[in-house]
């Protein structure tokens, strides 16, 4: 099978993480990168050897697939131009700014018949992957994921910039649409929203309690489940998992609640989950119709993500301005 070669479009911080962990994956050739900043470009060639391209259209010449790590901003333009010259694309999360425009890129990816992935990385977290199998129809999911800011992440509001994660994850565990929206959320350090909370139902049941904050001393990204008979907890960050189950009671002793909880064995694979992510998208770019499907739950989460915007600013305390 042919190796396909692959671009790298937005070489700063994460796209360095791009290039080191393509350099690494079988049946992919690194060809190079583009970066409109001429600083960005030359760090990547002194630090990374990667080989810089002028123009995203001199890279697009040369690839067959792209990883875009370009500031979100510029994501739905980016995309849709590689779309148009046949490139498959990975794009990092958030899909867009607006799930107008994640709509947008999904239908060039159809018309073009080729692969678009998003790159909503905690799906591939070895300890997300790990509890997966366990949880079959939850009932309460709640996260936290907080985080002192980042400058380069102050393009977009917390929703977008953490929030997201926990979207996407609680949209593609569940299977199932999501039929209420509460929210609030209000600016501190930046314009816009630094921490939000989002109350959410299912129409499976399920209700799901999401915190995000860039206004934390330390990083937490924790995601707890709820089911019947079990509860799983996990760390995203230390990637370990704490699991629970309530065994049947022993109809020949007394019952005893306490004794019935006994810990959940669970074992987490120490795996990179970026360069899963990749492998992932690189089996998909050989067959880019099974890369739609799981798109749609990450187009999905950006709806979501407008509407805990929408009503987080709608119940904005003191007219704060957004």
């Amino acid at each position: 099978m042919s190796r396909l070669r692959v671009g790298v479009v937005g070489v700063g911080h994460l796209g360095s993480h791009h290039v080191r962990a393509w350099a690494k994956i079988e049946g992919a050739t690194l060809v190079g990168g583009f970066d409109p900043d001429p600083v960005a470009r030359e760090r990547a060639e002194r630090e990374l050897g990667l080989e810089s391209f002028g123009t995203l259209e001199e890279l697009a010449d040369r690839v067959d697939v792209v990883s875009i790590a370009a500031p979100t901003p510029r994501h739905a333009d980016l995309a849709l131009y590689c779309l148009s010259r046949g490139l498959h694309v990975l794009v990092e999360k958030p899909m867009a700014q607006t799930a107008e425009q994640g709509a947008a890129m999904l239908a060039a990816a159809r018309a073009q018949k080729r692969a678009l992935f998003v790159g909503q990385v905690e799906r591939f977290n070895p300890a997300v992957q790990a509890v997966r199998p366990h949880l079959r129809a939850p009932r309460f999911i709640e996260a936290h994921r907080l985080a002192p800011i980042v400058p380069r992440g102050i393009d977009v509001d917390v929703i977008l910039d953490l929030m997201i994660h926990d979207l996407d994850l609680a949209l593609w565990i569940t299977r199932s649409d999501v039929t209420e929206v509460r929210a609030v959320g209000v600016p501190v350090l930046t314009p816009r929203i630094d921490i939000a909370n989002a109350r959410l139902t299912f129409a499976s049941g399920c209700v799901a309690n999401l915190t995000a904050s860039r206004v934390s001393r330390e990083k937490v990204r924790k995601i707890r489940f709820f089911e019947a008979n079990e509860y799983v907890s996990v760390d995203c960050l230390n990637r370990s998992v704490e699991a629970y189950e309530l065994k049947p009671p022993d109809p020949n002793a007394p019952e005893d609640l306490f004794r019935r909880i006994r810990p959940l064995e669970v074992r987490v694979e120490a795996r990179d989950p970026l360069e899963s992510e990749l492998m992932h998208f690189l089996a998909m770019a050989r067959e880019p119709e099974g890369s739609w499907d799981e798109t749609e739950v990450a187009l999905r989460a950006l709806g979501v993500a407008e509407e805990v915007r929408a009503q987080a600013v709608r119940n904005m305390p003191l007219d704060l301005p957004v």
